[in-house]
Formats: structure tokens, C-alpha cells, sequence
């Protein structure tokens, strides 16, 4: 069983900073071809330098929301790296939801960019890996897509309702897809997170400090993990180790699931 990732290609969204950012750098030093890709092209930029001297890492700028540039996106990928076997949908949003508010779009704003920009990229990725298998005698299927998730799909509060409908709309569409794409041999899995120093975790505790003892105190674990502890469930899910799982939603939250859900909208 090896969980080695060498020589294979990742996509991976929401590379510009946070755990996007450190799941790509994590795949480049484990020897994967890694294509980062983000909103904010200066970010890309400035976090991952000059990358003309370094064949095994690119990165590509734009809206993945639009379907062109989804397209654009794979194109790039494929004329870097010839192929595509990971595909890391890490790119999320997390904006508060005034409940009671008919105005509020935050509902529809968090499902567009956590779910169906994951699906439809996806979906366009998931085309390109099945057509790749076909080329493969005696090989079988191959490709792993994972979709990071929270565990706000199933514990919330009022200010999350937006990020939790997107959230559990995600895990949902992962065990939908492993089922579409087994036959294919892609399999398809998530990673739910919890009190993980995210970009979006970090903010609001820059502006509510209070809210990190709170989060440490309802963790059993009883700290904040940084996002270099996340990368390796990804990377597990990524490599041939994990071979026989597909539709599965593996939570990383140091146990704060099993309690009860911390009073502030912090994930």
C-alpha cells in the first residue's frame, strides 16, 4: 500500500492562500506535478514566487464560476502536464446568513461557489480522467477527486445557515459523483473540517479574539490545528492507499463534532 503521490498531477482551487495553499505546496513536495489555481492572481503570485524554475508547479488565475474559464483551466493543466489524476476542490467561501432576511443572498452566493463550482469542475475534470482510462489496458480506472467540506454541514447555528446548506449540498454531491464515476474507477471523497486555522478562521479571529479560547475549550483536543495537519488526510484520499474508498466523508476536527457546536459562527 503506498500513499506516494510522486509523479502525478493535482489540481488544486483556492491555492492563493490558507489550506489550498498548503495542500499544493504539501503535493509539491511529495513530487506531484501541481497546478494551483485561485481568484487572485497577485496572491498566486506572490506566495508561490517564480515558478519558471520549478517544471512541477504552475498556477492559472480566474473565476471558476464561469464555465469557460473551467475549461481554460483544464486546457492549461493538460498542456503543462499531459494528465490529470487528483483533483482538489479546496476553494470556499464563508460568509454569515441574516436568517430571517429575504434579502440576504448569502444562500445563493455560498452554494454557486462552494458546490457548483466544485461540480462543474468536477464534472469537466472527471471527463478528461475517464478519457485518459481508456488508454489504460489492465489498469483499471484511475483518478481521485476530494472536496473539502465542515462539519457546519451538520452542526450550525443561524449565521452559518448559507455555509451549512452549501456544506451539506457538498457532501451529498461527493457521494453522488463516487457512485456516477465508480465504474470509471474515479473515486470521489471528502474531507469535513473543524477547528482548523483556515484563512476564513483566521480572519474572524483576528477581529473576535475571544472566539479561540472558545474554539479550544469545545475541542477535545484542545488547540486549533494549523492547515499543514489537514493536508495529509488529503493526501491519503489522493494516493493509491486509499484505493478501495470512494463516497466517503472523512472528518479532521481534533473531536469537535462530538460535542456540542461552539456559540460563535467561527469555521
Amino acid at each position: 500500500m503506498s500513499f506516494s503521490i510522486s509523479g502525478k498531477t493535482a489540481i488544486v482551487t483556492g491555492a492563493a492562500n490558507g489550506i489550498g495553499l498548503a495542500i499544493a505546496r504539501h503535493f509539491a513536495d511529495r513530487g506531484a506535478n501541481v497546478m494551483c489555481a485561485d481568484m487572485d492572481e497577485k496572491r498566486l503570485a506572490d506566495e508561490l514566487g517564480d515558478v519558471a524554475d520549478d517544471a512541477s508547479i504552475r498556477y492559472f488565475a480566474g473565476d471558476l464560476r464561469q464555465r469557460l474559464t473551467i475549461a481554460n483551466l483544464i486546457s492549461a493543466t493538460i498542456d503543462a502536464f499531459d494528465e490529470i489524476d487528483i483533483l482538489v476542490n479546496a476553494s470556499r467561501q464563508v460568509i454569515e446568513t441574516d436568517a430571517l432576511n429575504p434579502e440576504d443572498m448569502s444562500v445563493d452566493d455560498l452554494f454557486q461557489q462552494n458546490v457548483m463550482t466544485a461540480l462543474r469542475l468536477t464534472q469537466q475534470v472527471a471527463r478528461r480522467m475517464i478519457k485518459q482510462n481508456e488508454g489504460r489496458e489492465g489498469d483499471g480506472g484511475r483518478g481521485s477527486i476530494i472536496n473539502l467540506s465542515s462539519i457546519a454541514a451538520h452542526q450550525t447555528r443561524p449565521e452559518l445557515l448559507g455555509y451549512s446548506i452549501a456544506s451539506a449540498g457538498l457532501e451529498q454531491m461527493t457521494r453522488s459523483m463516487a457512485l456516477a464515476l465508480a465504474p470509471s474507477g474515479i473515486r470521489v471523497n471528502a474531507v469535513a473540517f473543524g477547528s482548523v486555522m483556515s484563512a476564513s478562521l483566521k480572519s474572524s479571529i483576528s477581529r473576535n479574539p475571544d472566539w479561540r479560547e472558545e474554539i479550544e475549550q469545545r475541542t477535545p483536543l484542545h488547540r486549533i490545528a494549523s492547515p499543514t495537519e489537514l493536508v495529509d488526510a488529503v493526501q491519503f484520499l489522493a494516493s493509491d492507499g486509499s484505493g478501495f474508498v470512494t463516497g466517503d466523508v472523512m472528518t479532521v476536527d481534533g473531536g469537535r463534532s462530538l460535542l456540542d457546536a461552539v456559540e460563535s459562527p467561527a469555521h
